[in-house]
């Protein structure tokens, strides 16, 4: 993993859509090549117009593969990545021919474009292949030695049977009480730590014993450290390689000497920006959609019951404000004056909302909400107060959440399932503090692509 902006990203993944950014822009080149004369080609390319037309068609391409979920974890199955891919290129394909319409002088003709595509399909195909190989080889993976064998080494070793980008080497036997990682794994320290290092071939050292309060080998951990071995504490390393921040190992003076948590100036007033910008867009593109929603709710209601509803939350600060969504309930959904989450096949949702749920279509008039400033368009999920006092009295710094905007979409969104127990809200605070910490105007941009993925796959709510 490497850290972009404060978010973590697969290497490989880096590699992979670079690689592929690369093919996309060499594939309009040899679609021309293959459509036209070498001397018109050569006059495109000194015109430099050529080279601006092959630029856009490679953002619009990779922007679509980001859309689809093509970069990451656990894509192995090859029919899911044939339907993403031509998900990808069939909206890689409509928005560059919605561009060379808007401007013609770009165009390069539907011969081009159709081999542009064509190459390029063929071409990901081939790379993705050679990809899915070596993804599995553990050459492909940077090798860990963990210090400890006790519980916080546990979940280091099952982390492990996941997709992950690493392979553990070996335990290091040290102090911990609790001895419940294999003994088959477990590696007693006879000589230096860095020889061990050096001999295992070790990437990443990660600091796992339980009882921190007992003595490390820091002279060597500090060997290994400046003999270019990189040294991760527990909660550090599960931030990169889960993309969350697991408040079961959190302590407060992590908190305070950890980076992060800090959004400056430009980047505040950046992500404001993209909010005006995205949400009036939106409600201009897809208005009709609305309407027809609008429509259908009243049509199943027979006129009946209201098509929104809205619905007091929590927003930044602790502050209060009003929600709106399209009605996915019935309208005495809470008659009896009681809160109730919402459950998995709730029986108080109606099929109309069913499907507006799934598809996330319930969410949109919170664009009106993001045109005001009580919410953005990513953040926390903005949740109930009587909900809100319930669970900061169960689950440890659940407020911190609140440092942020609540967003229409969010990390914790795109990466846990719905959920309606204490222990969903658990866990999806982990990744709401993962996004406050790492707040960015690209981590905005990747949530609100990735959203895409969610809508068109049903893995919304």
């Amino acid at each position: 993993m490497v850290r972009l902006f404060g978010h973590y990203i697969s290497r490989h993944f880096l590699l992979l859509g670079a690689v592929e950014f690369l093919l996309f822009f060499l594939s309009l080149l040899a679609g021309c090549l293959t459509h036209y004369p070498l001397e018109q080609l050569q006059l495109a390319l000194l015109e430099q117009h050529l080279l601006l037309v092959s630029t856009i068609f490679a953002v619009v391409m990779s922007i679509s593969m980001i859309s689809m979920g093509s970069y990451q974890r656990g894509l192995q199955d090859r029919a899911d990545l044939v339907l993403r891919t031509g998900l990808a290129f069939l909206f890689a394909s409509m928005a560059s021919t919605l561009a060379f319409f808007t401007f013609p002088e770009l165009s390069l003709g539907r011969g081009v474009f159709a081999f542009a595509l064509l190459f390029s399909f063929l071409m990901v195909m081939l790379v993705r292949e050679v990809y899915m190989r070596l993804a599995g080889a553990e050459a492909f993976k940077h090798t860990l030695l963990v210090l400890g064998t006790g519980k916080n080494a546990k979940l280091i070793h099952d982390l492990e049977n996941g997709e992950v980008g690493f392979t553990i080497a070996k335990f290091l036997h040290l102090y911990d009480k609790d001895d419940v990682v294999p003994k088959s794994r477990q590696v007693e320290l006879e000589g230096s730590l860095s020889s061990l290092a050096f001999r295992e071939g070790i990437d990443e050292i990660v600091v796992a014993v339980d009882d921190r309060r007992r003595r490390l080998p820091v002279d060597d951990i500090i060997d290994c450290k400046m003999s270019g071995i990189r040294v991760y504490n527990l909660l550090d390393f599960l931030e990169k390689e889960t993309a969350c921040i697991h408040i079961d190992h959190l302590y407060p003076s992590w908190i305070l000497f950890s980076g992060g948590f800090n959004m400056g100036v430009f980047a505040k007033y950046g992500k404001r920006l993209l909010d005006i910008v995205v949400s009036s867009s939106m409600l201009v593109c897809i208005g009709p959609i609305m309407l027809l929603v609008a429509i259908a709710s009243l049509v199943e209601s027979r006129f009946r019951d209201p098509v929104f509803f809205k619905q007091t939350r929590t927003g930044q600060n602790g502050k209060p404000f009003n929600v709106y969504k399209f009605r996915s309930m019935r309208a005495d959904a809470e008659a009896d004056g009681v809160a109730r989450w919402a459950t998995k096949n709730d029986a108080r949702v109606t099929a109309l909302g069913r499907f507006l749920r799934k598809t996330r279509l319930d969410e949109l008039p919170q664009l009106a909400n993001v045109l005001v400033g009580d919410m953005s368009m990513v953040g926390p999920r903005p949740e109930r107060p009587e909900f809100i006092t319930q669970l900061s009295k169960e689950i440890p710094y659940y407020h911190e959440r609140h440092r942020m905007k609540p967003g229409v979409t969010g990390w914790a969104q795109l990466r846990y399932p719905y959920g309606a127990t204490t222990e969903d809200a658990r866990r999806k605070l982990e990744y709401d503090l993962y996004y406050v910490k790492n707040a960015s105007l690209f981590l905005d941009l990747s949530v609100l692509i990735q959203t895409v993925e969610v809508v068109l796959f049903g893995k919304g709510q």
